[in-house]
């Protein structure tokens, strides 16, 4: 099997819960650190338009977003699995609700005044405005962020929530970390690296014991790689997608073959063109052609894309 080479950069919240779950299923990975806003060149010639962090290559194949992702090491790696019965269905939307709900609210605390002040304390002053001006155009109004008062009350009740799931089992699920664990943990594991306002966590110790066994499975052993060599890993290698899935569901009368744009739902509003290879239940894969990557497949989970016809 070709190698797994993590698009990523090391403050990114989505990167932590996929570098962990490299860890738990000890799968060695090689390490390409990308820019945290715009420009990306590298990025965009590999995914064709997709910006966010992270992005999972794997020869031809790149795979976009952390839930496809966390599908796509399940099946290369099955133990430990990330969706343990009977709670494999809750696990699934307890993470859908961690990596949206859970995690906006505790960007929104995050990233409050005294919490921005200090993320950026040692940058020049221009960045904050960068970073600012950058996360603004990735949402382009479509979506409502909530004021610091909101964001407050709603993390308070989100960790109280938590804490009560953790009475009396070591993981949210029980007593294995599940999908669910990585995905409630990013955000807080962002919030922990700010001092400023990482104190709202002590208020739910049951949630910081919690966190210290997530942070105990760590990322395993990552190899140093550079944009230009997973570019030419890219080139060298025939797209063979993992995901398993492969029954054409055709929700939105385009057919295989079709001239499409791919896009996020909320965030990340960036389109992705491409040839329609497949949509299944699960997943979306587009065919792109470039000078620098020849022929590779970009997939993406159903759940939170917006597939469009290409305008002609």
């Amino acid at each position: 099997m070709a190698d797994l080479i993590l698009h990523h950069y090391a403050t990114s919240p989505f990167s932590e819960k996929v570098r962990l779950i490299l860890g738990a299923k000890q799968l060695p990975w090689k390490s390409v650190f990308i820019p945290p806003i715009m420009p990306k060149p590298d990025v965009e010639v590999l995914t064709g338009g997709y910006r966010k962090t992270p992005f999972l290559q794997i020869g031809a194949d790149i795979y976009c977003d952390s839930a496809l992702i966390a599908d796509v090491l399940e099946h290369l790696q099955p133990a430990p699995t990330l969706y343990p019965e009977p709670e494999k269905g809750m696990s699934r939307i307890l993470a859908q609700w961690a990596d949206t709900t859970l995690f906006w609210a505790a960007m929104a605390w995050n990233l409050q005044p005294k919490g921005a002040a200090e993320v950026f304390a040692k940058a020049p002053p221009e960045a904050a405005k960068a970073f600012g001006e950058d996360r603004a155009k990735m949402s382009a109004g479509n979506m409502t962020r909530l004021r610091p008062g909101d964001a407050t009350s709603a993390y308070k009740s989100y960790l109280r929530r938590l804490s009560d799931m953790l009475d009396d089992k070591p993981f949210l699920l029980g007593e294995v970390p599940s999908i669910a664990d990585f995905a409630a943990y990013h955000p807080l594991w962002y919030t922990r690296r700010i001092e400023a306002v990482k104190g709202i966590l002590d208020l739910t110790p049951a949630v910081v014991d919690w966190m210290n066994r997530m942070a105990a499975i760590g990322h395993g052993t990552p190899d140093k790689f550079g944009a230009d060599e997973a570019i030419a890993v890219a080139k060298a290698a025939t797209p063979h997608s993992l995901l398993t899935d492969s029954t054409f569901q055709d929700d939105h009368g385009i057919p295989l073959g079709s001239a499409v744009t791919l896009r996020a739902e909320s965030f990340g509003l960036e389109e992705t063109p491409g040839t329609l290879v497949a949509a299944t239940r699960t997943h979306y894969t587009l065919e792109r052609n470039g000078e620098r990557t020849g022929r590779v497949h970009v997939h993406f989970p159903r759940i939170g894309y917006v597939l469009k016809k290409a305008e002609s």
